[in-house]
């Protein structure tokens, strides 16, 4: 059973996530919070699996509730907007959130969403982190790759990039020739060397520790 809490000012938006979510098997609304700090203190209490995070709330807002919320707990959060704007989701990925969702997404979507994130897997398209994570990251001035890269070995810090780049694991293993199952043994093991919780984060850190810059993946890798 997914456990999921809601988060959002609005009484109608909670009500109606909250009816998507229920119709479905396996997915439990285990509470309701109307501000950041409420989201962080139920978050605390019922202990979801996945955090559905309005990102603009009264007194804390999403973003600050969510740094909150990763920092302390294995909890996944996905933030939802009315604003599909760049700045937001890459504040919603540094703050530690696994998806980013527009409000006016479809229940089907929604509900997707709610299962990738809990499975541990980011719900960033491949487009989503080319576009965006590489034009935030390009930004960058003082690249630090800091001692959890120097813990990688070659392949791995070659699959990293890779995974920055926005592929997925089979695409991973086609480029390299490995295995799916390879591919993926050394996603999370990278994840797990580097401490992080999900793709988005090692994404974030690729770019931000300078081991790839934006637009590689069209010549050599780094």
């Amino acid at each position: 059973m997914i456990r999921v809490l809601l988060a959002d000012d609005q009484t109608l938006v909670r009500a109606g996530f909250r009816s998507i979510l229920e119709g479905e098997d396996g997915i439990e609304v285990v509470g309701e919070a109307a501000d950041g700090a409420e989201a962080v203190r139920l978050a605390r209490w019922s202990r979801p699996d996945v955090v559905l995070m309005d990102i603009r709330m009264p007194g804390l807002d999403g973003l600050a509730a969510t740094r909150e919320i990763t920092a302390h707990s294995e909890i996944r959060v996905i933030i939802l907007t009315t604003f599909d704007l760049d700045d937001y989701v890459y504040g919603a990925l540094r703050a530690g959130a696994s998806g980013f969702l527009v409000k006016d997404t479809e229940p089907a979507e929604l509900i997707h969403g709610v299962r990738v994130v809990a499975r541990g897997d980011a719900l960033i398209a491949p487009s989503i982190t080319r576009r965006l994570i590489s034009e935030f990251a390009a930004r960058a001035r003082h690249p630090d790759p800091g001692p959890r890269l120097n813990a990688l070995t070659d392949r791995e810090r070659e699959v990293m990039a890779l995974v920055a780049a926005g592929l997925s694991n089979d695409e991973i293993a086609a480029r390299l020739v490995l295995s799916p199952a390879t591919a993926k043994t050394h996603v999370s093991r990278i994840m797990t060397k580097a401490g992080v919780r999900d793709r988005a984060q090692l994404v974030i850190l690729a770019y931000e520790s300078g081991l790839t810059v934006p637009g590689w993946l069209t010549r050599d890798p780094p």
